[in-house]
């Protein structure tokens, strides 16, 4: 792909040099992170996904710059100059504004995803300083040689090498085209977002059981087996827990309390049995239980005092609560809610286990996911504004990338929840892992961000330099639309790789990914940024006085001079 992206087997291999030293920079300084915290065991995999990503996209972008640069007339360090000022610019706020996404993983501490989101912004941050140093180096020393490639393959390929002139081309057509009837454009490309986004209304979230297994894998066939073929195997247990902090179990009045409490759970749908220190004989009554444990210990039938060992304390004793429910199907929960809903005179009812774990995470997920995406798009928004100088730009971009994370997220319910494809993927359909939306959405997010900040900078370059709003659209569309899909080509196939994976975690990642970022390469980046920036005109580039004089202040950085129609007029 990156041959024919580049038309030259030097070009082609500098991308991958850089991926293979982010990932092995990444996995070094994820390495140095496990020796003060726990990391998860899927980071290397996220390091390995996203590092490649990001390696071969930036060192697009700026070999593609250094080599029209040279084309263009300019001498080698000329070049160097003009590609690190632009395209360098570029990917440093792509780096940041894809960091940003990752850093939704830190807002859940305590679970795996934190350490996971922190492994990849360490190896972004490695992609970024590598595209920033080591390729140039490289470049200063290659100079016209990397456009190298063989001459007979030039000879029977030579359509690959052709440069074409500004202001014409594929692309540059398909912008105008759009940019002609934006309206008509834009409102079934957003349609077809949102109904594509419609089966994430169906989302049902539980913990990845050993369904996340393959059907072949020895394990799952073990347990396959084993719940098959041996009667109670498929029983889930959930623990209730009596504890009083300041007083005794097995006083008369808590025993009675005790006994109600196992009465009321045995009475609860889908539970089978309840078992506990006051139901181990069913002749025994509510008084026979409260006479007989308000006695001396040593008086007690063995039963009794065995069932005293295993199942009470101190301050607390425990009733097992047996359901031929999943322990992550919706039954299975309403026990749960049930036995917390509960209470006991001078005491607390709690619960835990399997399905209280699962219940207690998802909760956890949603609980923190408003406050890390709420943060996420307030901190992209001030990175595009720091890149843009405009308040409008980044509005869009986060509007813009909601609608392609919705339809991925749709694709994702589709697909792994209600099992279309599950044949042809080898997986067994089943609830959503509550990670996978969390770390879907951090990565899709900072990725579609990458390649709109690639895009619009090349636009604002353009749209600095002539004055003309849709001169520029059309024009930087051209210029970066071939390297945008080429690099979303590649993207999905290192992301569809993924899709192999043997557990379910990684292949709806992989999965929700390649979709994720075909649908922004194409629908978003192609038809939905043309055809809205048509309709807001110079309004693209707005901003009110004082954030403008704060922009030229903080100096984030216009490569080049405005003209005086891209301040004053234009289209």
């Amino acid at each position: 792909m990156l041959v024919i992206i580049f038309a030259s087997v030097i070009a082609a291999l500098l991308p991958l040099g850089v991926g293979v030293l982010a990932i092995v920079g990444g996995i070094g300084g994820t390495l140095v992170l496990a020796r003060f915290t726990d990391v998860s065991r899927y980071a290397i995999n996220i390091i390995t996904l996203i590092g490649l990503a990001v390696a071969i996209d930036y060192s697009l972008f700026i070999v593609n710059r250094f080599r029209d640069e040279l084309a263009a007339g300019a001498s080698r360090e000329d070049a160097i100059a003009i590609s690190l000022s632009t395209a360098g610019r570029a990917i440093t706020f792509s780096g940041i504004t894809v960091a940003v996404g990752l850093s939704a993983m830190l807002f859940f501490q305590g679970t795996f995803l934190a350490s996971m989101g922190a492994a990849g912004t360490i190896v972004v941050a490695i992609a970024v300083f590598y595209g920033l140093t080591f390729l140039p180096a490289v470049l200063s020393v290659l100079g016209g040689r990397v456009d190298w490639w063989p001459k007979w393959l030039k000879a029977k390929l030579p359509f690959l090498g052709r440069r074409r002139q500004s202001g014409t081309g594929a692309w540059h057509a398909m912008a105008m085209w759009v940019m002609r009837r934006p309206v008509v454009v834009l409102v079934p490309a957003l349609a077809l977002l949102l109904l594509a986004g419609t089966p994430f209304l169906q989302l049902r979230m539980a913990n990845g059981d050993v369904d996340q297994l393959p059907p072949g894998n020895p394990a799952r066939e073990g347990y396959d087996t084993l719940v098959r073929d041996f009667p109670g195997q498929d029983q889930t247990t959930i623990t209730a827990v009596v504890y009083y902090p300041n007083g005794n179990p097995l006083t008369s009045d808590h025993v009675g309390a005790i006994y109600d409490l196992s009465r009321r759970f045995a009475a609860l749908p889908n539970v089978l049995a309840v078992s506990s220190i006051v139901d181990l004989d069913p002749s025994s009554s509510r008084a026979d239980y409260q006479r007989l444990y308000s006695g001396p210990a040593a008086q007690l039938p063995s039963p009794m005092q065995q069932a005293l060992t295993t199942g009470a304390g101190p301050h607390l004793t425990v009733l097992y609560i047996t359901t031929n429910k999943q322990y992550t199907s919706d039954e299975a929960r309403a026990i749960v809610k049930a036995v917390r809903a509960e209470q006991v005179p001078d005491g607390q009812v709690l619960a835990t286990g399997g399905t209280a774990f699962d219940l207690d995470i998802v909760n956890f997920i949603l609980q923190r996911t408003p406050v890390a995406v709420a943060s996420v798009i307030l901190i992209t928004y001030v990175v595009l504004f720091l890149l843009t100088g405009s308040v409008v730009l980044p509005l869009k971009a986060v509007l813009t990338n909601l609608f392609s994370i919705s339809a991925s997220f749709g694709a994702m319910v589709f697909v792994f929840q209600q099992g279309h494809l599950s044949g042809l993927l080898h997986f067994t359909p089943q609830s959503i892992d509550p990670s996978i939306p969390v770390i879907l959405f951090s990565i899709v997010f900072g990725m579609s961000m990458d390649y709109e900040v690639l895009l619009i900078s090349r636009i604002q370059e353009e749209y600095r330099r002539t004055g003309d709003n849709q001169a520029g659209v059309a024009t930087g569309l051209e210029k970066s639309g071939r390297l945008i899909t080429g690099a979303a080509l590649i993207m999905c196939a290192v992301f569809l790789a993924f899709g192999n994976a043997d557990v379910v975690i990684i292949k709806a990642i992989g999965i929700g990914l390649a979709i994720a970022i075909a649908i922004d390469a194409t629908i978003v980046r192609i038809l939905i940024v043309p055809s809205v920036m048509r309709l807001l005109g110079r309004a693209n580039w707005w901003a009110p006085r004082p954030l403008a004089m704060f922009h030229r202040w903080v100096g984030a950085g216009e490569s080049l001079p405005a003209s005086p129609q891209a301040v004053y007029g234009g289209k």
